[in-house]
């Protein structure tokens, strides 16, 4: 095959997993400032298969449009002016996000400070499925939270990719850390450091638990979780929003309870991504990968994903 192509999954038109479309398509090439990173696994997000719906970040897309925003790889070539890698290193990213990054492909580019050095510990698979779940339970919990010590921290869907990192970063900020989530993960959870877990198919948590001072809810209007995790929230506490910001319901009832909202979306962070290796590689943090799919897979792992029902992470293995 021609080195100006390569093997990518292309959406040509917004809809359900069967616009998922391996085909050949022409090879980016790093611009100054930029590198060239060979893909050797590729993480899956709700928010690819939200966009690939014409939800998520469809808005900011631009047809046809190659997924993925979670990438593992080698670094292949750099553009001029970059000093800080070099062709060689093991490098893992959320490039770009929320604009397209193209990591359902064998290459992406990306400038060379989206990207960090892989954690040395973990293979590629490992290192994909962690970027854009770390960022957001890491980003929501120090830069946006602002965790201490001693503080109780409610993480709404822990068992999913955001969830179980969000609760291994919550027991490291020395938190303690109420979780919900089906039964069969509850041992696994406090493994990861929850100390307690609520069954939120058999119980409401608000009726079980209470005196919170951040919530991550990762599930939003569903089912009144916004509205509730307020009530569970002490006077002056915080629930940050993720799925889709704080609608004006949330705002007023958080109003009248004195509990503060915010909105959040993940944004690329290298620096944070080094100290997350450091976590991973000192074994503070693992990150969970339930299954691997060949890139021309993507569908079926789509398919699996929207079950909601997946521990961890699911991922596409690109190269090598």
């Amino acid at each position: 095959m021609s080195e100006h192509t390569m093997r990518a999954v292309t959406v040509r038109e917004f809809g359900g997993p069967e616009v998922l479309t391996a085909e050949r398509v022409a090879r980016p090439e790093p611009l100054p400032t930029e590198v060239l990173v060979r893909v050797h696994a590729a993480g899956i997000n709700p928010v690819d298969w939200k966009t690939r719906a014409g939800q998520g970040m469809a808005g900011v897309q631009t047809l046809p449009l190659i997924l993925g925003w979670d990438v593992s790889g080698v670094v292949e070539e750099v553009g001029f002016g970059v000093t800080t890698l070099a062709p060689g290193d093991e490098v893992y990213a959320m490039p770009w996000f929320p604009r397209a990054a193209g990591g359902y492909a064998e290459f992406v580019t990306a400038p060379s400070r989206h990207f960090a050095r892989k954690p040395a510990t973990i293979g590629h698979a490992e290192a994909a499925a962690l970027p854009l779940a770390a960022l957001t339970a890491w980003q929501a919990l120090v830069d946006t939270a602002g965790v201490q010590a001693g503080q109780r921290v409610l993480v709404h869907a822990a068992a999913g990719g955001v969830g179980h990192l969000a609760v291994q970063f919550a027991r490291h900020l020395g938190a303690e850390v109420v979780a919900t989530a089906s039964a069969p993960r509850h041992a696994w959870l406090k493994e990861l450091g929850a100390d307690e877990v609520i069954d939120y198919t058999r119980q409401r948590f608000e009726d079980v638990t209470g005196d919170v001072d951040v919530v991550l809810d990762l599930i939003g209007a569903q089912d009144d979780t916004d509205i509730r995790s307020v009530s569970v929230t002490r006077r002056g506490g915080l629930v940050v929003a993720v799925p889709a910001g704080v609608p004006e319901r949330l705002a007023t009832v958080a109003a009248q309870a004195g509990v503060r909202t915010s909105p959040f979306l993940v944004e690329p962070d290298s620096a944070a991504l080094t100290t997350i290796a450091g976590l991973v590689d000192s074994g503070a943090v693992r990150v969970e990968v339930e299954r691997t799919f060949a890139l021309e897979e993507a569908a079926e792992a789509h398919q699996l994903g929207e079950t909601n029902r997946t521990r961890g992470k699911l991922v596409l293995s690109v190269t090598g």
